[in-house]
């Protein structure tokens, strides 16, 4: 298996990109693990989750749940615990141990130059590793 990777730059809020992505995720069917190494970015992220369709509910749990198996999103702070293998959303700053074992890794970039700076390095560093890289603008779909 090959892993895609995808960046979405331009992000006027990593967060809220990542809901929407998990949405859309989430409706294709897809099986989505959210790695949030810190933990306040965890529990945000969560929270998030729960008012970000005021008619529709995205199915989400912590990696810790009884029901992670069978839940369509989970949000961990460690790889080793999350148990999907189909879409990781990467919100930490670090190129993620064993995201190789996904069938895609979503990235979103953050508008502040250190966002921007960590980034850079994890492109850098999927080059390297010789994976295709799709690069997704958001400014340029918003109209901004």
């Amino acid at each position: 298996m090959t892993t895609e990777i995808r960046f979405y730059h331009n992000a006027p809020d990593r967060l809220r990109v990542a809901c929407v992505l998990t949405a859309k995720a989430c409706a294709g069917g897809r099986r989505i693990s959210v790695f949030a190494p810190d933990g306040g970015t965890a529990r945000h992220f969560d929270q998030m989750l729960w008012a970000f369709q005021p008619l529709a509910f995205i199915p989400h749990v912590p990696a810790g749940s009884p029901l992670a198996a069978e839940t369509p999103v989970v949000i961990g702070t460690t790889l080793d615990v999350l148990p999907h293998q189909d879409v990781l959303i990467n919100l930490g700053d670090e190129l993620p141990a064993g995201f190789d074992r996904f069938e895609l890794v979503l990235e979103i970039v953050g508008p502040s130059d250190p966002e921007k700076a960590a980034a850079r390095g994890r492109y850098r560093d999927y080059k390297a590793r010789g994976y295709t890289l799709a690069a997704h603008d958001l400014a340029q779909r918003s109209g901004e």
